[in-house]
């Protein structure tokens, strides 16, 4: 690491911005994530492959299923399945 006095390069001159960062949570990471690249892989399980536009779009309409049944922010939602991005919401 010659010229930074053994500090990290990537920690120098580069100020937190909305160009370079952005705190994302799950939920945030999500929709950030289908509006750069809606087109690009998100889901590939045997057969099938999702888009990150197709995936958000359906996150969505679950979180209104459950908002139509009063679940709302703050309340905790629960999921016991086997092991796969499935989970039968795709049908």
């Amino acid at each position: 690491m010659s010229g930074t006095g053994g500090a990290n390069i990537y920690e120098q001159g580069l100020d937190k911005t909305g160009a370079n960062f952005e705190a994302l949570s799950p939920l945030s990471f999500l929709a950030r994530t289908a509006d750069i690249y809606p087109d690009n892989l998100a889901v590939s399980y045997g057969e099938v492959r999702r888009s990150w536009s197709e995936t958000y779009a359906r996150c969505r309409r679950l979180a209104s299923a459950l908002s139509a049944r009063g679940i709302g922010k703050g309340d905790t939602v629960a999921v016991a399945g086997r092991s796969s991005p499935m989970i039968r919401i795709w049908n």
